[in-house]
């Protein structure tokens, strides 16, 4: 029979994070916004029993402009996007562009194993994977004398 490991806590930490990114976006919102544009690509967080998945949309973003680190507990994602599309026809020329410094903070939970984390990018999807550490299964009985 394999053991089932509840944790209480679980559900108070995934609240903490949510929390934290709120309160992250709320200060970015109430700093004054710099002359150069500043954006906030869309984030989706998920998790299962082995880790934990992290996909930002970066469309139009290379991989060269994306830097991601892990500082104090914190997975840093930043970068910058640099987009210009320019049409030329009978008359006339349209440019259109897209620019803007990015950066996201995720606070990393205890059980995060942040020496193996692995990240890609894939049709302007950056997807980072955080294995969770595995806690050892072996289970030594104590006797009692």
């Amino acid at each position: 029979m394999v053991p089932v490991i509840i944790d209480p806590f679980k559900e108070l930490r995934d609240i903490e994070r949510k929390i934290a990114s709120m309160l992250e976006l709320e200060n970015q919102m109430a700093k004054p916004q710099p002359k150069e544009s500043v954006w906030m690509p869309a984030v989706n967080e998920r998790e299962d029993e082995d880790a934990y998945y992290v996909e930002v949309d970066l469309p139009g973003v290379k991989k060269e402009d994306i830097h991601i680190e892990v500082k104090d507990n914190m997975l840093i994602i930043s970068g910058e996007r640099k987009f210009k599309k320019e049409e030329k026809d009978k008359g006339y020329v349209r440019v259109e562009s897209f620019f803007g410094k990015f950066e996201r903070k995720f606070t990393l939970p205890p059980d995060a194993d942040t020496e193996h984390i692995e990240a890609e990018v894939e049709d302007g999807v950056l997807k980072i994977k955080i294995p969770k550490i595995k806690e050892s299964k072996n289970v030594k009985k104590i006797e009692i004398k």
